[in-house]
């Protein structure tokens, strides 16, 4: 009898369920809810609609079972850093306001300029790169807004974790997630209570760190009804980039990772954080992985800019481009010098982003592009030349020569933008899997369930199972 899994992976801008499965040896994949995701001003602020993913999280558990497919397990992922508050009750009691909004503006300042706390002993304790956006700085923000929401608070849940919750009943804060809050101590692997203690946040809303893999449990009785299903809710890697670098399937230790979505997560497997000041210096951080590794990389802002400039292409019937016509746009304007630092905030959520790309290569002395293939090769040129500039940086800060890029997500379908990567880096590019993300969700959980015996194990599968793609520099 087949043992089927459930991976639900949700994006900045998407999620989807997808069954996984193993037959003759090879691991199988079916995406079988897709919905999207988006930000609501709420309050002043931007902020997910954690009630509707709730909604279409159960309408995909339904979704299975009319399509045929009872699950044994599932897991949830998510983006990371965004978080609620709940009470004594469990009643949420804060909004989950985005990454994207701009609440934190200052907050490291602050820290850095009344003596509390500078980045560099910050980052020495937890190897959390900076981004304004960290969790640290958006409690600290909230504790000036909203006071009385960390009073009332009884624990803080991640939003996969609070996810979890509203399926099991329990409440549990998964390690990979927790480490980008910024207040994980990077060599006990656990809440630095110090830390805690020195911002003056309520240290009772942390709980004890939980292992991907861990099961949590079953439905509660009112889940049961709503979807006429029991499923055991395991613990994956619940920060996507350390689902997705779970499916990467380098052949040896001479990899560069690349997590190509949204975001663009570049970098590289470690047993131990690297904390040291030129790490500080270059902004790499030191992410929780499955079985305690870090994942050691660099968040570049990826292909939001492109899904920005694509949403503000629509045409007066309503209809988007397609992500092919873009790239051939791109393509007719090879060549077009012109590159912005995608990096800079201020791309992360600009009116408009065409405008903004125009108005940085205004502001540098550079050639203005004027079409939409022009924006896109300028985007290209970026995204290539930030890759080549953040492996540079790797080889040094780890010490290591690297062989290949392993490109995994959605981008890495984007054969232009791998092309580029191969020749800005000097490197083969080996792209795919594309759901990268789904299939490093499922791996934990079909090895706690004992479908495979070890991480090794599982990436040889995957390998085998998907077809990757090799791009050769020119």
């Amino acid at each position: 009898m087949t043992t089927f899994h459930l991976a639900v992976d949700i994006g900045a801008s998407s999620g989807r369920h997808m069954i996984g499965w193993l037959e003759d040896g090879k691991l199988k994949l079916k995406e079988i809810y897709r919905f999207e995701n988006r930000l609501v001003h709420r309050d002043g602020h931007l902020c997910w609609d954690i009630d509707g993913l709730y909604e279409h999280i159960l309408e995909g558990i339904r979704e299975c079972g009319r399509q045929g497919y009872i699950p044994s397990t599932m897991g949830i992922d998510t983006w990371a850093v965004d978080f609620v508050l709940l009470d004594s009750e469990g009643k949420r009691i804060s909004d989950a306001v985005s990454y994207r909004d701009d609440r934190t503006d200052g907050i490291m300042d602050e820290l850095e300029n009344n003596g509390i706390l500078s980045f560099a002993e910050h980052y020495g304790i937890t190897g959390i790169q900076y981004q304004k956006f960290n969790t640290v700085y958006q409690l600290l923000a909230l504790k000036k807004e909203h006071p009385e929401q960390l009073e009332n608070a009884a624990c803080l849940l991640m939003v996969p974790d609070y996810l979890n919750y509203r399926l099991t009943g329990k409440t549990a804060q998964e390690y990979t997630n927790a480490t980008t809050t910024a207040l994980v101590n990077a060599k006990t692997k656990t809440w630095d209570d110090a830390l805690i203690r020195r911002l003056n946040l309520p240290e009772k809303i942390f709980l004890p760190v939980r292992e991907p893999g861990e099961i949590l449990g079953g439905f509660t009785e009112e889940i049961q009804k709503e979807t006429g299903m029991n499923i055991q809710v395991v613990l994956p890697a619940t920060h996507d980039t350390g689902s997705a670098y779970l499916a990467v399937p380098a052949k040896d230790e001479n990899a560069v990772f690349l997590s190509s979505g949204t975001w663009s997560l570049l970098g590289m497997e470690n047993s131990e954080a690297i904390t040291t000041p030129e790490s500080r210096e270059c902004n790499f951080t030191n992410e929780g992985g499955y079985e305690y590794r870090f994942r050691y990389l660099k968040n570049i802002m990826g292909l939001w800019m492109i899904q920005s400039v694509r949403r503000e292409l629509k045409d007066e019937a309503g209809k988007l481009p397609s992500f092919p016509e873009l790239i051939a746009a791109a393509e007719k304007a090879k060549g077009f010098p012109s590159e912005v630092d995608v990096d800079d905030n201020r791309f992360l959520a600009p009116v408009s982003m065409i405008e903004e790309v125009r108005q940085a290569c205004r502001e540098s002395g550079q050639r203005v592009p004027r079409t939409a293939g022009e924006v896109m090769q300028t985007l290209y040129n970026s995204l290539s030349q930030d890759y080549r500039r953040a492996v540079q940086s790797l080889e040094k800060l780890s010490g290591k020569k690297f062989s290949t890029v392993h490109i995994v997500g959605g981008g890495s379908q984007d054969m232009y933008l791998n092309q580029m990567t191969a020749d800005a880096t000097g490197l083969p590019v080996f792209a795919g899997p594309v759901e990268g993300t789904a299939l490093g969700n499922l791996m934990v959980q079909m090895i706690t369930a004992g479908e495979f015996g070890s991480l090794k194990e599982a990436r040889t599968c995957i390998a085998e199972s998907f077809d990757i793609k090799e791009v050769k520099p020119q």
